[in-house]
């Protein structure tokens, strides 16, 4: 690609990240313009001036310096939302030389992105002195950035480390090794977590590969809540260089050795020797069947500062937070610290009210099948003197919680639906001789329920409604043309589909030629993206095309997507 960052004139001018006219921006010599002048250097070659592309679009300044934060000081930024770019300057070459060489490496990601990192074609970026202060995102972001590099070298702990100490603070909601996996595995490769209880606060021992992983997830997560107004993430370096880790469950992994056996559930960790010398108060917090892997990971999307580190988040606050009718247990509640599941626990409500319904195209079974997407349900009732309103049982009061954040307000069969706890404990199945029309239906011994097994993944890939599904258990005798066909078929407008090749999996681990060569030749398509015409569609795709049959033996299983193709 011909040094892509030519988009940039030596004369161009940027407002708020887009790129303007000579003509407007000297109509309005007032505005938050940024004049920009950049001097050339030979393609390829070394220039403490970065050049970041593939950037989402909603990133911000703050975002793009924590990127260049681990190899030096940070002097300058711009963004170019509208192209999907940025520029970063270092105080130096060394330090960019470092960072480019690092993110040849391994792939830097923003907001889940995969971003591509280079050299510059230019010598430095210099703004217009006149506007030097224009832009109060980037300078107090810049100035933020100073002030943290400046203290990293002279941290109470001893200095930057592989192993990171996490506490959490004001743990509103279960913090889970799922979740602070997800969370930190942002950075870099995570090797090894430990969690435990100590001083009554849920801690863990997060190690990296290397060092500059580790003090780039330390800037940027420390402080940060994992959910609104709560949750928040104190994170220091630990005296200890490397973690011994004897048992994968619920409370400690190594991901390095997956073999390891999980231990003996009745035992107290703290005797499991799971710490080795640490003697980290684990007692009490045994590693149990009912495990709740990562409930709330979909909410990393919903209001949540990690997705929007810096106040950006598009989400109302409350969609993060205890909603109306649901309360969960605070950290003070040794259950809640260790993430088991919160069935039967006072305050916990499983039934919602759901109103404002399509009543002539509305079933159970759609009500089911939608509301499946972020709990088990176990019944379901269509009012019968209402029949734009039902009564939906969740298995789990976190479930509930979770289909409530995701679908208050959402269309479905053109009508936007409200969805809100409900005053009763449970959904009651008519009584003989009480008529009902097939309005009522259970569904507890369902085999259609998603999060059923303990500790499921599909916890991990709860996302927001979106105009994209994610399609798996693909048969591989099943193509292309024959999935796009099914759901042109079924009255659905398809915009764009794409398969999960099997290589993009091993990449992660092994990123040699020859692995991935291997993996693109074994064509062990099973997931896809497919895109509709729009989010409404997407719903009714969703509800028509779970469960599928695409052959003998293979049912299609469709979620949203995260991803747009």
């Amino acid at each position: 690609m011909r040094g892509s960052d030519e988009l940039l004139s030596q004369t161009a001018a940027v407002s708020n990240g887009n790129m303007m006219s000579p003509q407007a921006n000297h109509a309005d010599n007032n505005n938050d313009a940024k004049k920009l002048k950049l001097e050339k250097t030979g393609a390829g070659k070394p220039s403490r001036v970065i050049h970041i592309r593939n950037i989402p679009n909603e990133v911000t300044e703050a975002e793009i310096i924590h990127l260049g934060i681990p190899f030096g000081r940070v002097t300058n930024v711009l963004v170019l939302k509208g192209k999907n770019q940025a520029f970063l300057e270092m105080a130096d070459e060394t330090a960019a030389s470092t960072m480019v060489q690092y993110f040849t490496t391994c792939v830097a990601q923003l907001r889940g992105r995969a971003v591509y990192v280079q050299f510059s074609n230019h010598r430095e970026l210099k703004t217009d002195q006149t506007h030097s202060n224009a832009n109060a995102s980037a300078q107090a972001a810049l100035q933020a950035a100073q002030a943290l590099s400046g203290s990293a070298p002279n941290e109470v702990q001893g200095g930057p480390n592989t192993v990171l100490r996490v506490i959490v603070e004001h743990m509103v909601y279960p913090v889970t090794l799922d979740v602070l996996h997800q969370l930190f595995s942002r950075f870099g490769k995570v090797l090894k977590i430990v969690t435990f209880t100590k001083n009554n606060s849920f801690q863990a021992l997060i190690q990296y590969p290397d060092v500059v992983t580790a003090q780039s997830a330390k800037l940027s997560l420390d402080g940060q809540n994992i959910y609104n107004s709560c949750c928040t993430l104190r994170i220091e370096y630990s005296k200890l260089s490397n973690l011994n880790v004897k048992y994968n469950n619920d409370k400690s992994r190594d991901y390095t050795n997956p073999g390891l056996p999980t231990g003996d559930a009745g035992m107290e960790m703290g005797s499991m020797g799971a710490l080795g010398p640490l003697g980290l108060g684990m007692a009490g917090l045994g590693g149990a069947a009912g495990v709740l892997a990562s409930p709330f990971a979909a909410m990393h999307g919903l209001g949540s500062p990690l997705t929007g580190p810096y106040g950006n988040s598009a989400v109302g606050a409350a969609a993060g937070m205890p909603l109306a009718g649901f309360s969960l247990p605070g950290a003070a509640n040794a259950l809640g610290a260790a993430g088991l599941r919160l069935t039967g626990q006072p305050g916990g409500q499983c039934v919602l009210l759901v109103s404002n319904l399509n009543e002539e195209m509305v079933t159970p079974d759609a009500l089911f099948t939608l509301f499946g997407v972020y709990g088990d349900v176990q019944r379901v009732k269509i009012l019968y003197n209402k029949k734009d309103s039902a009564l939906i049982q969740m298995a789990e009061p976190h479930q509930a919680n979770l289909a409530m954040t995701h679908m208050d307000k959402l269309r479905m069969f053109g009508k936007q639906i409200r969805v809100m706890p409900s005053k009763h404990l449970n959904v009651q199945l008519p009584k003989e001789g009480q008529p009902d029309a097939g309005l009522t239906k259970d569904y507890t011994t369902s085999p259609l329920h998603r999060f059923k097994k303990p500790g499921s993944k599909n916890y991990q890939n709860i996302y927001p409604p979106s105009a994209t599904l994610h399609l798996s258990n693909i048969p591989p005798s099943v193509s292309e043309e024959e999935i796009t066909e099914a759901f042109v078929k079924n009255g659905f407008q398809v915009k764009g589909f794409k398969f999960f090749p099997s290589y993009v999996k091993l990449s992660k681990e092994d990123a040699s030629e020859s692995v991935l060569e291997l993996s693109s030749d074994l064509k062990d398509r099973k997931m896809a993206l497919i895109q509709l015409s729009s989010m409404d569609e997407a719903v009714s795709a969703l509800i028509k095309m779970h469960n599928y049959q695409l052959s003998e033996q293979n049912h299609l299983r469709v979620s949203f997507s995260k991803s747009n193709i």
